[in-house]
């Protein structure tokens, strides 16, 4: 975990349109200053572990995650075995990010239950415990490169969530947003997220300065593209957040240096010292990286 005066920053890789470009975006970002390659688990983008694999055949600091596994489309056994395998393939740089999942469609697609969110927070809660069991029996083979198994992330908004991460995560990922009964998410405001931080802060207890916080930003534009990204995000912005757009860390509008400045705001306010950012906003946000260090 990074001092309180010092940030991580992680970008979300989506698609590679080959393996060559796969290896370029990945080193590309270690030489932008990120600390951290993650890739989601979505069907139609990259597959999660061996991408992550390739990525570390091809940079030498950055680590690799997960953000995040949907843990209900996985056998826990199964899946401790490529968490381990993967974690001694890329020799120790990988963190496990894991989730409950929301998309219903690709659940569906992949025929397994969607279930309630209650069913889907207590299965990934029985995945965790999986891991941790199996990475602690000095017998399990193959063992990950990290004892106990790497570092946990758990990315939620939910109370049910929320508690599940403070009680197993070092790393309590908020995901600023919610989904909506039509499937979309809607993204929080800034008395909201001081609302969900508090949850975390009081489920944690002693271990809060133990545990990062990190924010997933869904944008990073100049000033001359605020009015299009304000009509991009308006259909899942109430118009009371819409008015706090400036306050909020999940979409970040305005020069380096303000930005820059903006984040510290944010780590103060919220806690936020683990950023992490959508690959479109690799170049962009780097910028702001630079400015902080």
């Amino acid at each position: 975990m990074n001092s309180p005066t010092e940030f991580r920053f992680g970008v979300n890789m989506g698609v590679p349109e080959s393996r060559d470009d796969w290896v370029r975006k990945c080193r590309r970002a270690e030489e932008l200053g990120y600390d951290v390659i993650g890739v989601a688990d979505h069907l139609g983008l990259a597959p999660p572990f061996p991408a992550l694999v390739l990525a570390a055949e091809n940079t030498e600091r950055v680590r690799l995650n997960t953000f995040v596994l949907n843990a209900p489309f996985y056998n826990p056994v199964l899946l401790a075995r490529d968490v381990a395998g993967t974690d001694r393939f890329v020799r120790g740089r990988l963190e496990l990010g894991l989730g409950a999942g929301y998309v219903r469609d690709e659940f569906d697609t992949a025929g397994i239950p969607f279930g309630s969110g209650a069913s889907r927070v207590a299965q990934l809660e029985r995945t965790v415990r999986a891991l941790r069991e199996l990475f602690a029996d000095p017998g399990y083979q193959p063992q990950p490169a990290q004892p106990g198994g790497p570092p946990l992330l758990i990315g939620g908004w939910g109370d049910r969530m929320l508690r599940l991460a403070a009680r197993y995560a070092g790393v309590v990922a908020l995901t600023g947003a919610s989904t909506t009964a039509a499937g979309p998410l809607r993204l929080a405001g800034p008395a909201e997220i001081d609302e969900r931080v508090g949850f975390v802060r009081a489920a944690l207890g002693e271990r809060a300065p133990e545990v990062e916080l990190n924010i997933l930003v869904q944008a990073v534009a100049p000033a001359a593209r605020r009015a299009e990204v304000l009509d991009k995000y308006r259909p899942v912005l109430a118009p009371e957040v819409l008015a706090a757009v400036d306050e909020l860390p999940t979409i970040l509008v305005g020069g380096p240096a303000e930005l820059a400045e903006r984040l510290r705001v944010n780590r103060e306010r919220f806690g936020f010292g683990y950023v992490t950012v959508l690959e479109p906003d690799l170049e962009a946000f780097a910028e702001v990286i630079a400015e902080l260090r």
